[in-house]
């Protein structure tokens, strides 16, 4: 019988079966070279169809669908009636995205075997992949009523209703899963998904802690578990989970570093760096681990070693973004900007699309005075969708220091429709209207300004004091002052 699953490593594009095959490692690759002989030589050579489709599921998990398609055509002109075979050929039909020629092969099948359950499946597939997910849920329902094992089908109606975000019954269905297959990694980790997205952080601590009273020394559980508690806050307990996560498997990286995060979150930064160093123990080379290594050193105070570690990262990759912005936060905190600034500029290059990075850079500039680096790095910031109200301020400012008042006057227009209540943008606006001799808009923006919070008149006072010095804008604001004490 073929055992289904949702998905396999290479093939993932189709929900695909696989097939538990009797053949050893070393007899599937003599079958396989001798198909490839055959291929090689135009000779003909015999095979059976279990042969045929050891053959095809090795192309297939290998990700060669040429030559899976070879030996499904081969395979079938030797075994024209091998259904296995012709429900190869609809799985590569669905994956290629026929459709409707995968369907039409299908139909006639259900006439020979209708109560076959893996005809079923690449139904529900079909209209899976035509976006009809109820009609595919429909499908697999009726798979479980001819089915001996129903864990792999309700996993699959799982991802069905994940397709229409109702999550509540994608949970429902990978907790029957789950009760019938425990072992079934990926639908406990659909489970809590389900669980994370309906924001019931509780009701994952409960279905998890259910689930290890009958399964003790799941690490998977205890791993997700201890992340449970952490979103809860619940940090000793979290440390708890993942420390049993680690007694079920002690090489368990993921378990290590979020204890690590968790010790961090506490203070407990010798103990973070214990566990971090574990997880470079373990896999040999860890960057994030470097990283984090680093920052807990420099929250003890130990300079040295933090910069050390930092630079071991990005020597272990130097495409490591994260690394070179440590580096770059570390000498910005020494006010060593000029470093600060050829680290950032690494960072960067590897990722030019970070608006927290380009904000940096142009605080870096701003502190060396790079006014012109440090507006065009804002203006980039803002272009990524950056539009926290301090990153139009800045820019605007710089503009103004740089003469550009026509620019920063439509730079804080811009501004006012994300925050359209900011009493700094309304007395910036005044000033550089103005300054512009555009008094009824100066005015008015001065108002406005006065009525959102008319203690921050200050603003204008600091940034244009030409401007406020003016008896006429002195006199709106004595008198703005008098009728509303």
């Amino acid at each position: 019988m073929r055992v289904w699953s949702a998905y396999t490593p290479k093939f993932n594009n189709v929900k695909k079966p696989f097939m538990e095959f009797d053949q050893s490692e070393e007899n599937q690759e003599v079958t396989v070279s001798k198909f490839e002989s055959m291929l090689k030589t135009n000779s003909v050579f015999f095979f059976d169809s279990n042969e045929f489709e050891n053959i095809i599921h090795y192309y297939l998990e290998s990700g060669k669908i040429a030559l899976a398609k070879k030996a499904i055509k081969l395979g079938l002109s030797q075994h024209p009636a091998s259904l296995n075979l012709k429900l190869f050929q609809v799985e590569i039909l669905i994956f290629e995205n026929k459709l409707n020629e995968a369907d039409r092969l299908l139909t006639p099948l259900f006439e020979i075997e209708p109560n076959n359950e893996e005809l079923y499946i690449q139904k529900a597939n079909i209209y899976s992949k035509k976006d009809q997910h109820e009609k595919a849920i429909d499908v697999f329902k009726s798979a479980i009523k001819i089915s001996d094992d129903c864990a792999d089908l309700y996993s699959l109606i799982g991802m069905e209703y994940l397709f229409l975000d109702q999550f509540q019954e994608a949970k429902e269905n990978f907790i029957k899963c789950i009760e019938l297959d425990v072992e079934d990694y990926s639908a406990l980790y659909n489970i809590i998904y389900c669980f994370d997205f309906l924001d019931d952080t509780n009701g994952a601590i409960e279905y998890l802690n259910s689930y290890l009273d009958k399964n003790p020394y799941c690490e998977v559980a205890w791993h997700q578990l201890g992340k449970q508690y952490t979103e809860s806050k619940e940090l000793i307990k979290a440390i708890t989970a993942f420390d049993f996560a680690i007694i079920s498997d002690d090489t368990f990286i993921g378990a290590y570093l979020e204890k690590a995060k968790v010790l961090e979150k506490l203070k407990r930064f010798e103990e973070a760096i214990e566990n971090y160093k574990i997880t470079i123990a373990i896999e040999d080379s860890n960057p994030y681990a470097l990283i984090k290594i680093g920052y807990c050193f420099e929250r003890l105070g130990n300079e040295e070693l933090a910069l050390q570690h930092y630079y071991l990262a990005v020597e272990e990759d130097p495409a490591l973004d994260k690394g070179w912005m440590r580096i770059t936060k570390f000498f910005n905190s020494k006010k060593d900007y000029l470093k600060a600034l050829f680290y950032i500029n690494k960072a960067i290059d590897i990722d030019p699309e970070s608006a927290s990075y380009w904000r940096l850079y142009s605080t870096i500039n701003e502190r060396l005075n790079k006014l012109e680096e440090a507006e065009r790095g804002y203006k980039k910031t803002l272009e990524l969708g950056d539009n926290e109200l301090n990153t139009w301020l800045s820019r605007g400012d710089i503009l103004i220091k740089l003469g550009e008042d026509e620019a920063a006057k439509f730079n804080f227009v811009q501004a006012l429709e994300y925050h359209p209540k900011s009493e700094e943008l309304e007395f910036r606006l005044s000033g550089v209207c103005l300054k512009l001799n555009n008094m009824e808009a100066g005015y008015a923006h001065l108002l406005t300004g006065l009525h959102i919070n008319s203690e921050h008149v200050f603003i204008l006072e600091e940034l244009f004091p030409e401007v406020y010095n003016r008896k006429a804008v002195l006199q709106l604001i004595e008198n703005f002052k008098n009728t509303y004490k």
